[in-house]
């Protein structure tokens, strides 16, 4: 580890992408802290509080807290990660994106165009109906106005603001996968939600100070991280190798074949995308409650479906199950590796090419 901490400044090429990338967040950190025309920030921060624990709160920790104080990037790169996931499930459905999907790097080329249209569309809707919605809450506690001058002219505005924010944070992932240390959508995700963990170690500390938790607690605390960091690094790394012998074949005056290699199969081939789309279905009942008047069967069932209720944690696992087999049902295709295997002259030992070791690899 310090060997290739040392790399990093060694090496001339690597260095200067290091330092791009690390430019590039500070980009993206300091439209944290431009907030939206026309938006009361006290009046939001009271907003933000009370709906911490619905969807609202979901998007705000992937935003970094942009969408609580509804700043110039307030959306974040959510609304790409949607169009990205909805471009997927198209691709299984729409035989046009499945063609495009096999073309190479063209059809990636197109198929990232069609990405940043969606992109495009998903934030013209969301930046509208955030503005709608902090127009309908004209008072919270104290009676502040969250919107000081509401109608058309506000609701344009913020629609521009916030659209162009979200299309500057995905050129920034992009210029950071291209010209920086890679994945660049995923480090803007990762530098949003890790923004909050300075404070948050301070918060312990002063708690520790003041005696509110004892230092058994706070060792615990830390070691059940550890602990945990270490079984997601160890679930993500793990794959089940599924071992694969390449037949003799001759071309020309050359021989080809007859090694034995594997197709590594990730254990969570989903990824993060099942609790995504968990948490974001159990977040609907509390944000759509927040519209509906108080009482009757709504309120009940959101009750029931806040965090910490039994059933809460029962949808929850439920979900995140469902939605791995899903999704991991979408993204991987055996019969098109059972097809190129073939193609090749690879088999699996004691399993028939084609229909065979499509249904064995499923």
């Amino acid at each position: 580890m310090l060997d290739s901490l040392k790399n990093i400044f060694a090496v001339p090429e690597l260095r200067k992408r290091v330092l791009f990338t690390f430019a590039l967040l500070g980009v993206y950190r300091v439209g944290n802290h431009v907030p939206t025309p026309g938006v009361n920030t006290e009046a939001l921060a009271i907003l933000a509080e009370q709906a911490a624990n619905t969807m609202f709160g979901l998007y705000d920790m992937f935003s970094g807290g942009n969408l609580s104080r509804v700043t110039i990037f307030a959306l974040g790169i959510m609304p790409y990660i949607s169009a990205s996931i909805i471009l997927q499930l198209l691709t299984v459905v729409w035989p046009y994106l499945e063609r495009l999907s096999k073309e190479g790097e063209l059809g990636r080329r197109k198929i990232t165009q069609y990405t940043r249209y969606g992109t495009l569309s998903l934030c013209v809707v969301q930046s509208l109906g955030i503005a709608i919605f902090l127009e309908r809450q004209t008072n919270i506690a104290g009676g502040l106005p969250l919107v000081y001058e509401p109608g058309w002219s506000f609701r344009l505005l913020t629609v521009l603001t916030l659209t162009t924010g979200t299309i500057f944070i995905m050129w920034l992932g992009e210029q950071i996968t291209e010209r920086g240390i890679g994945n660049g959508m995923s480090l803007i995700i990762f530098a949003g939600i890790v923004v909050g963990l300075p404070s948050a170690v301070f918060t312990t500390v002063d708690q520790l100070r003041s005696g509110q938790i004892g230092l058994f607690r706070l060792i615990a605390l830390l070691a059940l991280m550890v602990a945990v960091v270490a079984a997601v690094v160890f679930i993500e790394r793990g794959h089940r190798r599924v071992v694969v012998q390449y037949a003799k074949r001759v071309v020309g005056r050359r021989m080809y074949g007859g090694s034995s290699t594997h197709i590594p199969l990730k254990v969570n081939t989903g990824g993060v995308i099942p609790v995504i789309f968990a948490s974001s279905i159990l977040a609907f009942p509390a944000t759509i409650a927040g519209v509906l008047p108080t009482g009757g069967w709504a309120q009940a069932m959101t009750d029931q479906l806040t965090y910490g209720m039994p059933l809460y944690y029962l949808l929850y696992v439920s979900g995140i199950i469902f939605f791995a087999y899903f999704y991991t049902a979408i993204i991987f295709n055996p019969d098109d590796v059972a097809e190129n295997m073939r193609k090749y002259g690879g088999f699996i030992p004691g399993i028939r090419p084609g229909k065979r070791t499509a249904e064995h690899i499923d």
